[in-house]
Parts: C-alpha cells; structure tokens; sequence
C-alpha cells in the first residue's frame, strides 16, 4: 500500500499533553510499548495523565498505532533505551525497527509516573561531526523564552571562521515535530545549510522545534504562534544580541510551513529582520495542499485503489470538518488549528513586510507544487523580489530523478550546492 498523509514533508506523527516525573521510567516506557504491541489499549489509556485520556483514548491511539505497519511493515525489534529531563518532565526514547524502515517512539512521564506524551518519529541518521579543518565552529545554546513565556529551546549556533561580525540566518522548520537540523529520513537539510552557508561567511541558528524538544508545550489550545512563530521571533532575537552578528544583517530561511509563516515572523520580529528567504513555501491554504498531496501519493502507481479511494474520501470528510469545527481533529490536531493556519495569507504577509525576499522552488516537489510558485510569482512582483527554480530538486532542496515520492527522503544526500551558492549571493549583494 502506498503511504498516505504526507503533510509537508512531516512524516512524524505527535500525541502530547502537559505533565513531569519520579520513578523506572524505562520500565514504565517499556510496558507502554509492550501493552501497545499486545493490542492492550484499554490498559495503555490507564497509564495516561487526565489530559493524555482526553486526547488519546484507546480507540484513536489504536489506530495510531496499527497504522505503522501499514506504512513501515512487520515490526521487528527494539533498540537501546535512553532518557532525558527537561523542567522535570522524563523522556524515554527507544528505537522501534521495522522491515521498511525504523522510528524512535518517545514517551514523557509526569511527576506521578502518568504517560503525559507519546509521539513517533522517523529514527534520524547518526549526525555527522565536523571536521577538525571546518571553516566555521557550532556552539549549543538555548534560545530566549518565547513571548508565552515558556522555557527557550536548545539550538545550535554556527559562527564562519575569521573576522565578524557576520551576516546571520535564522531556519525556520517545516511541518510536524522537527529537531534543529530538520531531519527527515535520512537527510539533514537545515545542517546542510548551515555548514554550506558558513563557508560563504554566513552564520545560522538552527534549533529543535517546540513540538519535539518540548511536546508537553504543546496542547490542544496552542496555535501556530505557540508551534513555530513565537521560537523564530525569540531565534532572531539571540542573532540580533549575539556579539558575532552584524544586526543588521539578520534573515530568516522559512522552510515549507515556515516560509509560509516567514512574513508573520518578520512582522512579529518588529524590525529586526532584514529580508526572507523561502524554500518550497506553499502559497494556498494548506489543508488544500494536504488533499493534493494524498492523491498525488495514491496515484503513483497510474491508479487507485479502493481501499486508497475510501482514505481519500475519508481524509476529504475530516479536512471539510476541521474547516468548521474547531473541536474535530486531523492528524491530532484540532479544528482551531487548522482554522488559524489557513487564515494566514502568506504572499500579502511577506509583500506587507516590506523586506527584500528570494523564493526557492525545486521543480520536482511533490508537496508545494507549480501552482503555489504561480501565486508566489503573481503576487510578488518588483525589484525586492528574486526567484529561483531548480527543475532536478526536491521539497528538501535536494536533486533527484523522476516523480517525487516519500521515498526519496529516505535515500541519503546534501541540498544542492547551486541554492546555496544563490542564497548567499542574495545575502551578499545586501551588505
């Protein structure tokens, strides 16, 4: 069966409430995922903090669940089991292997041993270590707590070698949980891009995104300021401060979802950011984008199934839903969320910004298509404006052969060396 809900490049899934923790929680982790594989969704949901059942009762976190080996095939082992903490909260991760591919299932216990968040995950490659000879050096820090006040999150500044200070760029995620180098499958574009940038003498901030450093944050009353905007403002704000940026020399990479919100976080940013940069950034209402998406993953093949047909028209009926209920739920997200998303109007945000802006669109992007860079280039139209498209990549920026597939993100590469040469340039021509 081919792979279904493919939204923006997310191919992760997030349960999450709020809670924090005391006692074996790999034990606890562990009869989790045992209940879970046993089809022991009652007993799952007991363990659950008030707010998890409210969420996640048993009958949606069965269908969560039985819907992996749908997509990845017969479960396999497990992997190694490691923790965390963050302001109290216990997070377990455990790799979960399966014949098509491996996920890291995590899971978030309260102070009163309660599962207080579960989400699943593509499993990320090893990261890759610099080389002693690199032209640039990556620091760790935590970004300025947001506007809502909730802690900051970690990131990862990479500051070029030699005299500054330097012109900076701030990577705003795509959809769904995402760490700070964006992994999806078995590529890193947001490393990419900072190592690639930092050769032209360009520093970033790249940084986990609240939904995966912090899903707890994360409930069914957030909105996509709480999600994504608030961080990006709080990341421009550590560039503008740091002592090896030139502040007036701050960008900001919106990346799919993010370069759709790019022109809300330079609004919200009040005159710190200088211009925008977006890559693979949709233009149309997004849950419109979430239907195409499906059919384009359906028709692969030159047909579609019954079975294919009948979640099509499942998915239709939900997203018809989501658009009027602000209780209904897609891709456990509320109705609210999505009714505040499509609100947005991201080509009068960034023409309103009044900032320069360079679009970046690979011709072979299956998930923000020709239409959307149509109304980008509608839209836009004027000396501030710079476009770009590259018929060989993809929605990662990354080069390939064929139709696009979900797939493909599964095959390591690197996004390609042209874009990044052009962003620079871009960043350049403006100091």
């Amino acid at each position: 069966m081919k792979r279904m809900q493919a939204w923006l490049a997310a191919a992760a899934m997030m349960v999450s409430a709020t809670a924090s923790a005391t006692d074996a929680p790999t034990t606890l982790a562990t009869r989790l995922l045992d209940q879970l594989d046993a089809g022991q969704y009652a007993a799952a949901e007991a363990s659950f903090s008030p707010q998890m059942k409210t969420a996640v009762p048993a009958d949606k976190l069965k269908a969560v669940w039985e819907s992996l080996p749908a997509q990845l095939g017969a479960a396999g082992s497990r992997g190694e089991a490691t923790t965390s903490e963050a302001d109290g909260f216990r997070i377990v991760a455990v790799p979960l292997h399966y014949a098509h591919g491996d996920v890291l299932a995590r899971v978030v216990l309260d102070r009163d041993d309660r599962i207080a968040g579960f989400m699943v995950q593509p499993a990320p490659p090893p990261p890759p270590v610099a080389p002693a000879d690199a032209p640039f050096t990556e620091q760790d820090l935590t970004l300025p707590a947001p506007a809502s006040g909730k802690p900051g999150l970690p990131g990862t500044l990479t500051v070029p070698k030699g005299q500054g200070p330097f012109p900076a760029i701030v990577l705003v995620h795509g959809s769904g949980p995402q760490d700070r180098d964006e992994t999806i499958g078995a590529n890193r574009p947001f490393l990419d891009i900072a190592r690639g940038l930092a050769a032209h003498g360009i520093a970033t901030l790249r940084y986990d995104k609240r939904t995966q450093a912090r899903p707890q944050d994360f409930t069914s009353e957030s909105g996509i300021d709480d999600e994504t905007t608030d961080d990006a403002v709080a990341a421009v704000a550590a560039l503008v401060g740091n002592p090896h940026v030139d502040r007036r020399h701050v960008y900001v990479i919106g990346h799919s979802q993010g370069g759709l919100l790019a022109g809300r976080i330079a609004r919200n940013s009040h005159g710190e950011v200088a211009g925008l940069i977006l890559l693979a950034a949709p233009a149309r209402p997004i849950l419109d984008l979430l239907g195409e998406q499906n059919r384009y993953l359906a028709n692969l093949d030159g047909s579609i199934s019954a079975t294919e047909q009948a979640h099509l028209d499942a998915l239709d009926a939900a997203i018809t839903k989501v658009r009027h209920d602000p209780e209904a739920r897609l891709l456990e997200l509320p109705g609210r969320y999505w009714q505040q998303l499509e609100k947005v109007d991201p080509v009068a945000d960034a023409r309103d910004s009044q900032l320069p802006v360079l679009l970046l669109q690979g011709g072979r992007d299956f998930q923000v298509v020709d239409a959307d860079w149509q109304r980008w280039q509608q839209g836009l139209q004027g000396p501030r404006y710079r476009f770009h498209r590259y018929p060989a990549l993809n929605h990662l920026g990354i080069a390939g052969e064929g139709k696009g597939t979900l797939d493909e993100y599964q095959k390591p590469g690197h996004v390609d060396a042209t874009l990044l040469d052009d962003i620079a340039n871009w960043v350049k021509e403006r100091q």
